[in-house]
């Protein structure tokens, strides 16, 4: 297990049922790593129960947001409280069960080569349990799209099991991340392409989550497929752009070619 700082971000909306399972999962397979529960002021108590955990155990940290403003949103708050606390290695994980935290200490080993570890279901030795067929198309057919569109090498761009170097993050321009549920997941593994870091992806089971309601809707999905659309477009344009350049700079370098005299 990492010796470095590390932090566990667990945003929650209505995870009262889930929320002690997950913290004591983590705890019990990664004892000396800390967590913080970002609460998007759940109406059904989940930030109070996460003040009862915190206040005994001193690993366990609580950051009481004003409502419900997305995933996005509360990871980036996740984010900041942890680079201002000056953590080194900062994770994301789902509240309800479906990141296994038996995954975790295999994140954590890859991270020791990489910048950004994303936990897969689409590699080899990676697997779903309990989706229905509709729903694995539809993460399948996401991540093709995003591949192609955006010329990822990565497998599954859209997973929110991930682990980050503090270093990545304050690399990656949070300031101008404005994108919410799967969208974001590919907005951050994108920017660290485009930046250039080691990125590396590591096998994992995803587990449909047995209690509490699916946060996936359609307008999510809408937002993942025009995002990555518009910023597709805006990278083939680019690439045009730039392949121009090139040619007209090649072409003033070299002047025009003389015609021989018949």
């Amino acid at each position: 297990m990492s010796s470095e700082r590390t932090l566990v971000i667990i945003p929650t909306y209505n995870e009262r049922e889930s929320l002690p399972r997950i913290i004591s999962a983590v705890r019990a397979v990664a004892p000396e790593i800390e967590i913080l529960v970002a609460d998007d002021a759940s109406p059904d108590g989940t930030g109070h129960i996460a003040d009862e955990i915190a206040a005994g155990d001193r690993s366990v940290h609580v950051l009481h947001r004003r409502g419900k403003e997305g995933l996005g949103a509360a990871y980036l708050a996740g984010f900041a409280w942890a680079l201002e606390r000056d953590y080194e290695v900062i994770v994301e994980m789902d509240a309800d069960g479906s990141h296994r935290a038996e995954d975790l200490p295999l994140l954590l080993a890859a991270l020791h080569d990489a910048d950004l570890v994303l936990g897969s279901r689409w590699v080899p030795g990676g697997a779903v349990v309990n989706w229905p067929k509709s729903r694995e198309v539809l993460s399948r057919g996401g991540n093709l799209y995003t591949r192609v569109a955006l010329g990822l090498p990565m497998r599954d761009a859209t997973g929110g099991f991930r682990a980050f170097r503090a270093s990545a993050l304050r690399d990656l321009g949070l300031a101008g991340v404005s994108s919410q549920g799967y969208c974001f997941q590919v907005d951050l593994a994108y920017r660290a392409v485009q930046r250039g870091l080691r990125v590396v992806e590591v096998p994992i089971t995803f587990v449909e989550r047995e209690v509490g309601t699916s946060k996936m809707s359609q307008r999510i999905v809408a937002e993942a497929l025009w995002r990555v659309t518009i910023w597709g477009a805006q990278a083939r344009v680019s690439q045009a752009r730039s392949w121009l350049h090139r040619r007209r700079h090649t072409h003033e370098a070299t002047g025009p070619t003389e015609e021989k005299p018949q």
